[in-house]
C-alpha cells in the first residue's frame, strides 16, 4: 500500500472493517472474537492520538504565539477567531432548524415505537441528564472561573480540559514574547525542537491510520443494536445527514468566494483529517491530523493553525450544533408539541452558548442537548428516542466539527496575511517516505 495516499489507505480500512464487521455478526462467536482481537487496536490507536493532543497544544500554541513578536497580533486574530465560529455555528443551528421543520421526522414516530425506545435507554439517558444538571447548577461566570487551571500538571492530565491547557500556552507564549529575546531564546528553541518532534510522533502514528480505522469501524459493526430500531429513525437521520451535507457545501462556499481556493483543493488537503474524526467521533482525537493537514497541505502558517485549531476543537461544534437543533425539535414532534418562533430562536442561542466549551470527545454532544431540551421545555427523556442512531450521526458531525475548524483557521490565516502555499503539494508523501 506504499504507493496510495493515505486517504485511499484510510477508506479501504474503513470499508474492509465493515465488510468484516457483517460477516463476524453471522458467528455466534463473532462479537466477542471482535471485542477481544479487533477492537483493541481501534482503542490503541485512538489513545495513541490522544496522547500527543495536550503536548501537540502546548508545543504549538507558545511556538506560534511566542512567533508572533506583536501582542495586538494575537488579539486581532483572536477576535476574529472567535466572531467567526460564533458566526458559523449560529448558520448551523439555522439550517438544522429550517430542516427539520420541513422535513417534520418527529411525526413518522407511532407511539409503540417511542414507548420502546424510552424503555430501553432510559438508564443512558438519564445519566446524561445528571451530568447536564451538574453543569446548569453552576454559576453564570463558571466558564470563566473553569478557564483558569489551579493545576497545570493535573489540567494536562484529562484531555476534558482544553480550554485550561489553551489558557496556560497563551499565557505562557505571550509572557515569553514579553522577555529580553537574550533571556528567551533558549526556551523557544526549547519548544521549536520539542513541535518538531511532536509532528514526526503524527506522522508515525498515521502510517497505522488504515489498521486503526478498520478495528473501529469493525468493532462498531458488530455491536449496533437491532437495525429495525434505525429504520424507524431514518427520516431523523436524513434530516441530520442533510443538514451536514449543507454545512460542508457552505463551507466551501467560504474557501471558495473568501479564500479564494479551489474546494477540491481544500477537500484534497483536509480529507484524511476528516476521515480520521468519521472514525474516532472525537475532535480532540483528531486535532493533531487536523493541524498537520491544515500546516502542511494547506497553507496556513503554524503561528495562525497553532492557535485557531485548538481553540476550534474545544468551542466551535457546527455539526454537533444542528444536531442538537434537529434533535431537539424532532423529540419536540415525538411527543405532539409545537414549538413556537421564540423557543426557536432560544435553541439557537442556547445550542450556540452550550457548545462553547464543550468536551471534544464522544458521547459530550448528549450532555449539551440536555441542556438543550430542559431551556425549550421538551421531556428530556425523549433523549432515549436517538440513541439508537446517535454514534453513526455523532461519526458525521465530527466531520462538520473538524471540516468548520479548519475553513476558520484558513480564513483568519487570508484575512491577517498567513496563508501561503502547501509545504506538500503531493498530498501524502510525507506518510510514505
Amino acid at each position: 500500500m506504499k504507493g496510495i495516499a493515505l486517504h485511499w489507505k484510510i477508506l479501504i480500512g474503513m470499508v474492509l472493517g465493515v465488510v468484516f464487521g457483517l460477516i463476524m455478526t453471522r458467528f455466534d462467536f463473532g462479537k466477542e472474537f471482535v471485542g477481544d482481537w479487533i477492537k483493541p487496536f481501534g482503542k490503541i490507536f485512538i489513545n495513541s492520538l490522544k496522547l500527543i493532543a495536550v503536548p501537540l497544544i502546548l508545543a504549538s500554541l507558545i511556538k506560534g504565539v511566542s512567533d508572533l513578536k506583536d501582542i495586538s497580533q494575537l488579539s486581532i486574530m483572536g477576535g476574529r477567531t472567535i466572531i467567526l465560529y460564533i458566526i458559523t455555528t449560529v448558520i448551523a443551528v439555522s439550517i438544522g432548524l429550517i430542516l427539520v421543520n420541513t422535513i417534520k421526522p418527529g411525526e413518522s414516530i407511532s407511539d409503540q415505537t417511542r414507548k420502546e425506545l424510552v424503555a430501553q435507554n432510559l438508564d443512558k439517558a438519564n445519566k446524561y441528564k445528571q451530568q447536564a444538571e451538574l453543569q446548569k447548577s453552576s454559576g453564570p461566570l463558571s466558564a470563566l472561573e473553569d478557564l483558569v487551571p489551579d493545576n497545570i500538571v493535573k489540567a494536562a492530565s484529562n484531555n476534558r480540559n482544553m480550554l485550561q491547557v489553551i489558557f496556560f500556552a497563551i499565557f505562557f507564549g505571550v509572557s515569553l514574547i514579553l522577555v529580553p529575546e537574550k533571556k528567551s531564546k533558549t526556551v523557544k528553541d526549547f519548544f521549536d525542537g520539542f513541535n518538531e518532534v511532536i509532528l514526526k510522533m503524527i506522522d508515525l502514528i498515521m502510517l497505522a491510520a488504515p489498521y486503526g480505522v478498520f478495528a473501529l469501524l469493525a468493532s462498531l459493526v458488530v455491536e449496533s443494536p437491532n437495525l429495525d430500531l434505525f429504520k424507524a429513525l431514518g427520516w431523523y437521520a436524513i434530516t441530520v445527514i442533510t443538514g451536514l451535507f449543507l454545512l460542508l457545501v457552505f463551507y466551501n462556499l467560504l474557501i471558495l468566494l473568501i479564500v479564494r481556493k479551489k474546494p477540491s483543493y481544500f477537500i484534497n488537503g483536509i480529507l484524511p483529517a476528516q476521515l480520521l474524526a468519521f472514525s474516532t467521533s472525537s475532535s480532540a482525537a483528531t486535532l493533531p491530523v487536523t493541524m498537520e493537514r491544515v500546516t502542511e497541505h494547506l497553507g496556513v502558517e503554524e503561528e495562525v493553525s497553532s492557535f485557531v485549531l485548538p481553540i476550534g476543537a474545544t468551542v466551535n461544534m457546527d455539526g454537533t450544533s444542528l444536531y442538537q437543533a434537529v434533535a431537539a425539535v424532532f423529540i419536540a414532534q415525538a411527543f405532539g408539541m409545537h414549538l413556537g418562533i421564540e423557543t426557536q430562536l432560544g435553541i439557537i442561542l442556547t445550542a450556540t452558548l452550550a457548545s462553547i466549551g464543550s468536551a471534544a470527545v464522544p458521547g459530550a454532544g448528549m450532555v449539551m442537548l440536555v441542556i438543550v431540551l430542559a431551556q425549550a421545555g421538551i421531556p428530556e427523556a425523549g433523549l432515549a428516542l436517538i440513541f439508537a442512531i446517535d454514534r453513526p450521526l455523532d461519526m458525521l458531525r465530527t466531520i462538520a466539527n473538524v471540516t468548520g475548524d479548519a475553513t476558520v483557521s484558513m480564513i483568519v490565516a487570508k484575512s491577517v496575511g498567513k496563508l501561503g502555499e502547501p509545504k506538500i503539494k503531493n498530498w501524502d508523501d510525507d506518510y510514505d517516505k
